[in-house]
């Protein structure tokens, strides 16, 4: 018997659904996946719902954190940490992966372990690797618990830039042009990769832009003017995936637009336009998060440039088989059309971020955007669908 057909209790007809915030992660977007738990957990209606806040630190150990917002933010320019949220340096939290119990117990060396309670719904947000790639999806599968976003391949696809682009192409989306350089050849054949790429920057022009194939918030790009600084783009690409991606610089307009799921399917939210960053060399992660560049909601497009970005946006959100949530991000090229960059299954999610902030200017509060993702998840049936 799946989980979802197991008759409740009476104490789970009469209590609050319990929702766990599990935020951190191995990845190098800890940081600002700590800095989105605090606003979540602000946002969330408490007289709605019970709140368990769960922080996996950069080792991998799920901690029980305190329910502390206000200690989640960035100061002085620096990041918050699970570990400085943490109740203990050693105790640790478990899910069970049986879909019969929704239970979570916590324990410590030496101590017995103490159960916490069964988890409703989980709302993750974790970004890059171990977390919004379907690791964290695939598990919650197993356990039966249904959880706030995309599914596991969704996730999957929406973390891999080489095969989100391999989606889009296939579904008849415009992606601009790149080339991959996958581990094996890099380690066998590094004189080949190079000429690749150089061979792509002579079809394409410098400069180019070398990336991380499965990491987000613009960490590890760097844009590349010239073969003289190819090899230390590479190697910065390289410290966060030993996969990564060469793009050609797309002139035009940086554009984003929101998806959210309703109970009639995907809508598309107002655009925004990201405008040219002049402190920085591209909309990098310190533009994103520490100097907080802004975009411009809604963006100054035609009537036909809306429609025509919030159609491709729910056309890249059905392709990769989202669920919940998406930001599509596109060029609006110098000859009009649209090519889309990437999509972003958990994007950033602070009420700064862009996707709030386009949902707020289309009529949904970031309070009103938490409530309606958690109760979609709620609503929707675990396993197969």
């Amino acid at each position: 018997m799946s989980s979802e057909n197991l008759p409740q209790s009476t104490e789970q007809q009469l209590r609050k659904p319990r929702v766990a915030v599990v935020f951190g992660g191995r990845s190098s977007e800890h940081g600002i996946s700590v800095v989105t738990a605090g606003a979540v957990l602000n946002a969330i209606d408490r007289t709605k719902y019970d709140v368990l806040p769960i922080g996996i630190t950069t080792d991998g150990r799920w901690a029980l954190t305190a329910d502390a917002p206000e200690r989640m933010a960035i100061t002085d320019r620096k990041m918050p940490d699970v570990a400085q949220l943490s109740e203990s340096d050693e105790g640790g939290v478990v899910l069970s992966v049986d879909p019969g119990s929704r239970e979570v117990v916590y324990s410590e060396p030496g101590s017995v372990p103490k159960a916490l309670g069964e988890v409703d719904v989980v709302f993750p947000v974790l970004h890059g690797p171990y977390g919004e790639d379907g690791t964290l999806q695939g598990l919650l599968e197993l356990s039966g618990v249904p959880y706030v976003g995309a599914g596991v391949l969704a996730s999957a696809v929406g973390q891999d830039k080489e095969y989100m682009k391999r989606v889009f192409t296939s579904f008849g989306l415009p992606v601009g042009p790149y080339v991959v350089v996958r581990p094996r050849e890099w380690d066998h054949d590094p004189q080949g990769a190079r000429k690749r790429i150089t061979d792509f920057a002579g079809e394409h022009g410098w400069p180019l832009f070398v990336k991380p194939a499965r990491a987000g918030s613009s960490i590890g790009i760097t844009k590349v003017d010239d073969a003289a600084g190819l090899d230390a783009a590479i190697e910065e690409a390289r410290r966060h995936d030993p996969k990564f991606l060469v793009e050609s610089l797309l002139r035009g307009r940086e554009i984003e637009c929101g998806v959210l799921e309703f109970e009639d399917g995907p809508r598309a939210s107002v655009p925004a336009e990201i405008p040219p960053v002049t402190s920085h060399d591209f909309y990098d992660f310190e533009a994103k998060y520490i100097d907080a560049a802004s975009g411009i909601v809604p963006a100054p497009l035609t009537d036909e440039e809306t429609a025509e970005v919030q159609r491709l946006a729910v056309e890249a959100f059905e392709a990769a088989s989202c669920e919940g949530l998406v930001r599509a991000d596109f060029f609006l090229t110098e000859d009009g059309g649209f090519v889309i960059n990437e999509i972003n299954t958990l994007p950033g999610f602070t009420p700064i971020s862009m996707y709030p902030r386009m949902w707020q200017e289309s009529g949904v509060s970031y309070q009103q955007l938490v409530d309606r993702l958690i109760q979609a998840a709620l609503d929707r049936p675990t396993g197969l669908r």
